[in-house]
């Protein structure tokens, strides 16, 4: 299936969550790490998850990480998951027009 290590990474409440503060800006693991119920290496775990499925990008700055969402590859997701509700749209619009059809009454002479 296309796309099933970033479903996979983002089905994480901790890094859906990291992905929701990420959408603010780029951020390191101390900054994202606030608030947070676990460990500064925990939340290290959920961005290498993150980063390893390609939805963040990685820049060194110092002795720090800074994280930030990568566009191409959220636009790559985005792009995909539009692509199956297109299909589902096409699809329960077929099948409602071939209901309507089945509704119809034929030609007939009474």
């Amino acid at each position: 299936m296309p796309y099933e290590k970033e479903l996979a990474a983002l089905s994480d409440p901790t890094r859906q969550a990291i992905i929701q503060r990420l959408r603010l800006g780029p951020q390191n693991v101390a900054r994202l790490a606030e608030g947070f119920p676990i460990s500064r290496p925990a939340i290290s775990q959920h961005l290498k998850v993150l980063s390893d499925a390609g939805l963040l990008s990685v820049t060194p700055n110092g002795t720090r990480r800074i994280y930030a969402l990568s566009p191409d590859r959220m636009r790559d997701l985005r792009d995909w998951m539009n692509s199956l509700w297109d299909d589902a749209r096409g699809a329960f619009s077929r099948a409602a027009h071939d209901l309507a059809k089945e509704g119809t009454p034929n030609d007939r002479s009474d």
